[in-house]
């Protein structure tokens, strides 16, 4: 067993601690009326938005994230990946406090979020990928997706509750702060520099050379 498995079980739990909130109120924040804090859009501008932009995004999001950690090591680009997923949230705070009825900046803005998270998430694949390693690897993985799913059910139960206390632009201020527990734990990992890094061709000489060794 190892012995960092507290710390990792935590990370896998909190890492989306804002985001499982917030995922859960993005869709009634986009069509509750102006009246009730939200920005009014229609149904089918809804779907346009977060159905079609945000998930092109999120695709694309993490897309990229896997390219970056394949080419570099999952070490080199951790905190890039945790300031993507976090600091985007920031834009619903805007969208909150001042309502644009724009529906194509409100398009960019929720593009923005999903482009981190994907961005993001990539770095959460691969600590679950790192934390499973060892001889029991796959009840490892199956451990870590079961606290990944954890991660996103638990805080989004309370949620809708929590907007009808403090409102949107309080609730998303509030989806911030969730942030915060896993930017410490991040901070406490010691994940290789390298690790998930694909080896490219200058590595090959010096493996066959140690092979032949």
């Amino acid at each position: 067993c190892r012995r960092d498995i507290v710390l990792l079980l935590a990370f896998l739990m909190l890492y989306r601690l804002g985001e499982a909130q917030l995922v859960k109120l993005a869709t009634p924040f986009l069509l509750d009326p102006a009246s009730q804090g939200g920005l009014g859009l229609s149904t089918s501008q809804v779907g346009l938005v977060y159905g079609s932009v945000g998930v092109a995004a999120l695709t694309v999001g993490g897309l990229l994230g896997g390219w970056v950690i394949s080419r570099h090591g999952l070490g080199r680009w951790l905190w890039p990946m945790v300031a993507a997923i976090h600091l985007p949230n920031t834009l619903f705070i805007a969208l909150a406090t001042w309502q644009p009825q724009d529906p194509w900046l409100v398009a960019a803005a929720v593009a923005t979020e999903q482009l981190g998270y994907g961005f993001g998430f990539a770095a959460y694949l691969m600590v679950m990928i790192w934390a499973a390693e060892g001889p029991s690897q796959t009840a490892h993985y199956a451990l870590c997706t079961g606290f990944m799913a954890l991660g996103m059910m638990l805080p989004g139960m309370a949620s809708g509750w929590l907007q009808q206390q403090l409102g949107y632009p309080l609730f998303f201020a509030w989806v911030c702060v969730c942030t915060l527990p896993s930017v410490a734990l991040a901070a406490r990992l010691r994940i290789p520099r390298d690790f998930g890094r694909k080896a490219d061709e200058t590595d090959a000489p010096a493996a066959k050379g140690g092979a032949t060794a």
